[in-house]
């Protein structure tokens, strides 16, 4: 990769950039989901400087690991990512959700580099990450492996839980959830919308491995837990984080009117201020 994280300082640094990077582009364009990139700094930080097979300087290798992002309207923390690993210029974050440009408010394939799916109306990526998997399967792939990133208010969808029947059926091993459980979903919090708890039992009872409650957070927790899903065998694995809508701006964390809404001049400033003390 281009950018060299080797010490866990470096990641903690990565991940202090990244929020920036989000904050300022959400403010920038005035519109774009903020708290949902920021729980989920972490997790994905994480992710592709330790796990992810990927290579920025050729995009499109064909034995790259494949990552969905299912929870497709928080792109801010991946074109963050993507530009700090050298998929393209930091400069080009400026141009987020303006017209004709790549970086649109929601996923779109191979715009820019380095995006592996088309996302728009939530529920989609799990079925999209299991037709990736199997895809690899019959390729003969067996060493790559998909990581699907989602929100816990989108497990409300029903094309969820078919996907999760089905990856369990065809014995999935490779596909991995990863679930941003933050408790906030749109302008309310999940358990007044659509509780979906116990995730963890129904996912088990679905047929898949998983890990849950942990510090989404914890940069050693997530290691270790990513560490350990990649060593099961015989079924997909489903990791749920607990983490925090809008962390690290202290204003924004567990606040659901930051779920999709720029912050104004004065919060921009104090949001900047915060992340650069952390």
């Amino acid at each position: 990769m281009t950018l060299a994280i080797e010490t866990p300082a470096d990641l903690a640094g990565l991940t202090g950039r990244v929020r920036r990077h989000v904050v300022q582009m959400v403010y920038g364009a005035k519109s774009g989901h903020i708290g949902g990139s920021l729980s989920a700094t972490d997790l994905m930080s994480v992710l592709y400087t330790r796990f992810l097979r990927h290579d920025p300087e050729n995009p499109s290798w064909h034995e790259r690991d494949r990552f969905v992002m299912s929870k497709g309207h928080c792109t801010p923390v991946q074109y963050a990512l993507l530009a700090e690993l050298g998929y393209f210029s930091t400069e080009e974050l400026d141009t987020f959700r303006r017209k004709g440009t790549r970086l649109q408010g929601h996923s779109v394939l191979g715009k820019p580099p380095g995006v592996d799916n088309t996302a728009g109306a939530l529920g989609m990526g799990l079925s999209f990450g299991l037709g990736l998997r199997l895809a690899q399967r019959l390729q003969g792939l067996e060493d790559s492996r998909v990581w699907v990133l989602m929100g816990d208010g989108e497990q409300d969808e029903g094309q969820v839980w078919e996907a999760a029947m089905a990856a369990a059926h065809h014995r999935a091993e490779g596909l991995f959830a990863v679930i941003d459980r933050n408790g906030i979903q749109n302008d309310d919090f999940t358990k007044t919308t659509m509780s979906s708890e116990p995730l963890d039992e129904k996912y088990r009872a679905f047929g898949w491995t998983v890990l849950s409650d942990l510090d989404g957070h914890d940069l050693k927790t997530i290691e270790q837990a990513y560490s350990w899903a990649i060593d099961q065998r015989g079924a997909p694995v489903c990791l749920i984080f607990d983490t925090v809508k809008g962390k690290g701006v202290s204003f924004m964390e567990h606040n659901p009117s930051f779920h999709g809404a720029p912050p104004s001049d004065e919060e921009f400033v104090q949001a900047m201020a915060e992340l650069a003390d952390a």
